[in-house]
């Protein structure tokens, strides 16, 4: 599973014109499912992101999760992930997971998400045609593979 965490002011989601998930500031999480993914991998990355210190302490130092200042949380799926850029100029997408692996770890990684924070997740509809706006504080981006933990 791959993860994309951007530090955000404000984050939402829109289908078909109206918007369906919003946050101020916090975390915008974007998930990607790749075959042989397994709940281990939401749950370390879970607990990664939940504790992912990134936020600044008083001192201006990234020293702060989005726990420790009572952030909030967006989580939207992302098959394009998983693609592979290694040939051509057309990413490929065989890695990604498939509806049946994906849906339910998404929505794993999300609830183990909510219990390590302590906090509601605000999320996309998987599969679906969304617009995500968001304003990325910093600019902070983190990306994170739960293949690559050791």
């Amino acid at each position: 599973m791959r993860l994309v965490i951007q530090r955000v002011k404000e984050a939402s989601v829109t289908i078909s014109g109206s918007k369906i998930s919003s946050i101020g500031q916090g975390l915008f999480i974007l998930v990607g499912v790749e075959k042989g993914d397994s709940e281990e991998d939401a749950s370390w990355l879970a607990a990664k992101a939940a504790g992912m210190r990134i936020f600044d302490d008083s001192e201006g130092v990234m020293n702060r999760s989005v726990v420790d200042i009572d952030g909030q949380l967006l989580v939207v799926s992302q098959f394009t992930l998983a693609a592979s850029t290694r040939k051509g100029n057309r990413p490929s997408y065989i890695r990604a997971a498939g509806h049946d692996l994906a849906i339910p770890l998404y929505e794993k990684f999300c609830q183990l998400l909510s219990e390590a924070a302590l906090r509601p997740v605000q999320k996309g509809v998987f599969g679906a045609e969304m617009q995500c706006a968001l304003v990325n504080d910093g600019p902070v981006t983190i990306i994170i593979d739960s293949r690559l933990r050791e």
